[in-house]
């Protein structure tokens, strides 16, 4: 079997060079963490507790850790409106008022603290496209907001969004506002940043304007835009979505699609990326899980845990959705409290650990160079940065298969480190159904 190969240099980030988690003394500290060392786990405060959930979560800091998690995303904690409402956490009234069912401001503060205790760093989710239609900014100023021909204030175009109201960006006093909003939370809270909601629907040239004012108190910050323009970028995010990565593994689950086409969209999503930016790559989020989660979305639990490991060890960029790392099976409606079982399946969520701490212990898997051995079924590529080299390998498919391997990693007994076992390999490596291996010459 002919092997094609694909090499491709993966983007060198900010800090590698220096060691997880320490910043490089050439240049300014610019985020609080290197982006290429990310392990962002999203929390839904509504599977945490229904009142009080900032305590609940302090109480489980130190398991959310263990799990090795350095920066938490928070989903929006403001409060949220009254009228049109569907309870969504995403219909801001007030931009620097908390959602009492959260808990108070001291909570939010005690809870960041301790965070930070653990060498955890805490972003926020930022909603800057739309505001409920009682906030006091619609009662007040009208003409923050969208209008329609005949002055009626509207919801976001073509979205369905019915319960919020769309704020006009062309309104140099608004974005003034919201600019002073975010700053609010730096200083109050103490955060490290934010997760920008629907960053793609919002011009460039506001992001560019707020993370200028952000970047320029001195505080060294997080940001992450829920978006794919790569604008992004140039507006100074670290970070924005790989939406055409999960688009891409759908296909695989889905539709038969060729593995193959995981080390394409790869490629594509990176062209033009600056070198210390990432592209935050999941299986699940919110948005996702509202419907499907992944133990159904890919399968069952082994195909899951196969797309996790095909998202998060080809380019980095590592999210988890808090319910996913003890393999939640049914949906969670973001809208209502949903509780979770956090000590139900501890092998699975071991495993989750497991691949977390190698992810963190290598940097060749953070952000390593690529060279990729194109197949329909398996995910078989190499990384490697410095000495540290691995060949890793994924069944996608819910059946056997088998690949051809590069001449230099044949015919010698390999350390799995998926497993702790040694594997003694020949020509061809065989995999039992979602099956993956991380190995390394012995």
């Amino acid at each position: 079997m002919k092997i094609r190969t694909y090499l491709y240099s993966a983007v060198i980030l900010l800090g590698v060079a220096c060691g997880l988690g320490t910043a490089c003394t050439q240049v300014p500290q610019k985020t609080p963490i290197a982006p290429a060392d990310v392990v962002m786990y999203q929390i839904n405060p509504r599977v945490f507790a229904p009142q009080n959930a900032f305590r609940r979560i302090t109480e489980r800091m130190d398991s959310i850790r263990d799990l090795g998690v350095n920066v938490l995303w928070f989903m929006p904690v403001y409060e949220i409106g009254k009228e049109k409402t569907v309870n969504s956490p995403y219909c801001i009234k007030d931009y620097c008022a908390l959602n009492p069912e959260f808990g108070t401001l001291q909570d939010l503060a005690t809870l960041v603290k301790e965070a930070h205790k653990r060498k955890m760093y805490v972003i926020m989710d930022w909603v800057p496209n739309h505001t409920s239609w009682d906030s006091d900014w619609l009662k007040e100023h009208k003409d923050w907001y969208t209008q329609d021909s005949i002055g009626n204030v509207i919801s976001p175009a073509g979205t369905g969004w019915n319960d919020v109201a769309d704020l006009n960006f062309d309104n140099a006093e608004m974005r003034l506002a919201m600019i002073d909003a975010m700053k609010f939370w730096i200083r109050e809270a103490g955060i490290d940043g934010y997760r920008c909601d629907a960053a793609d629907y919002v011009p460039f040239d506001f992001w560019k304007q707020a993370l200028d004012s952000l970047r320029a108190t001195g505080r060294p910050l997080l940001m992450l835009a829920e978006g794919k323009r790569p604008d992004h970028f140039a507006a100074d995010f670290d970070m924005n979505y790989a939406w055409d990565y999960l688009a891409t593994m759908r296909r695989i689950f889905r539709r038969n699609a060729s593995v193959a086409t995981l080390f394409d969209v790869d490629i594509r999503e990176y062209e033009g990326v600056p070198e210390g930016a990432r592209k935050l790559r999941f299986t699940t989020n919110h948005d996702e899980g509202v419907r499907t989660p992944p133990v159904r979305e890919f399968v069952n639990e082994r195909g899951a845990m196969a797309a996790f490991v095909a998202t998060a060890y080809l380019h980095g960029g590592m999210l988890i959705y808090d319910s996913q790392e003890v393999g939640f099976p049914r949906g969670i409606n973001f809208f209502q409290y949903v509780p979770v079982d956090w000590n139900a399946n501890p092998d699975y969520r071991n495993e989750y650990k497991h691949l977390i701490a190698l992810y963190k212990k290598h940097p060749a898997i953070r952000s390593g160079n690529i060279k990729a051995y194109p197949d329909e079924n398996i995910m078989l590529f190499e990384k490697w940065e410095g000495r540290d080299q691995l060949l890793i390998a994924i069944n996608l498919r819910n059946a056997e298969h088998t690949i051809a391997l590069p001449a230099e990693w044949t015919q010698r007994t390999l350390r799995d480190l998926a497993s702790g076992k040694d594997k003694k390999v020949d020509a061809d490596l065989t995999l039992a159904p979602f099956e993956y291996l991380i190995l390394q010459q012995k």
